[in-house]
């Protein structure tokens, strides 16, 4: 984005690059050499995503899912491993619920581009499953969001503290009603001119933004609560 509107030439791109990408192959290494070798499955997954993201992943529908992986499992549990020294398919497991946030914006973009990606031969998701179907999706992972909370809250991997994200659902009758309907063909009069045309990834936004916050805020709850023996 800074580089299509002109904040950065070509060359402040790569030399952003490369400063950034040396600092975390860095950070990976140093990783990989106190964790041993299930941490180098780590920071290749991390290059690869990094780097084979927009092309070809994003082209053939799995760009969607390596945000998921991204920005739950690898980030989180990876964090946990690098962190501990031990592997957690529960705490995999409970990175899912906020991995689907971000996911839920990048999905809704991509059915707003729906139609140029596919002019575009771009084929993400929504374009190959169809912009109805897109937004059925959508709508399953919203309600996975609260739903995976619940189940680790009845395992006992968190504790009732995280059933506060459930006071986010305020924000979903609104969400879920954008996206029960088409792409509007014309900016609806009440949606903000300086959002458009991101009509659904704007409106996941909205929806992630209040969620994001409330599932951060009760993690820390749970956390402090766990460590002090109180729960």
């Amino acid at each position: 984005q800074p580089l299509e509107q002109g904040l950065w030439t070509q060359r402040d791109l790569l030399r952003y690059a490369a400063v950034t990408g040396l600092v975390a192959l860095a950070t990976g290494v140093f990783f990989v050499v106190s964790r041993g070798w299930p941490a180098v499955i780590l920071l290749a997954l991390g290059a690869i995503f990094v780097l084979f993201y927009t092309w070809p992943l994003k082209y053939i529908g799995l760009g969607e899912l390596a945000v998921i992986v991204v920005w739950g499992p690898l980030m989180v549990a990876g964090g946990y491993y690098v962190i501990t020294g031990n592997w957690d398919w529960n705490v995999a497991l409970a990175s899912i619920p906020y991995a689907l946030g971000p996911t839920t914006v990048i999905f809704g973009k991509h059915i707003d581009k729906h139609d140029p990606d596919k002019a575009k031969g771009i084929h993400t998701l929504p374009v190959i499953i169809g912009e109805r179907n897109a937004r059925l999706v959508a709508k399953a992972m919203f309600v996975l969001q609260y739903l995976l909370v619940v189940l680790l809250v009845v395992t006992g991997f968190f504790t009732p503290v995280m059933l506060l994200v459930l006071l986010a659902a305020i924000n979903l009758p609104r969400v879920w009603r954008t996206y029960s309907l088409p792409y509007p063909k014309e900016k609806p009069a009440d949606f903000p001119a300086s959002a458009w045309p991101t009509y659904f990834a704007a409106n996941a936004f909205y929806h992630n933004r209040t969620y994001g916050l409330i599932f951060i805020v009760a993690l820390l709850i749970d956390s402090v609560l766990k460590v002090t023996g109180i729960l």
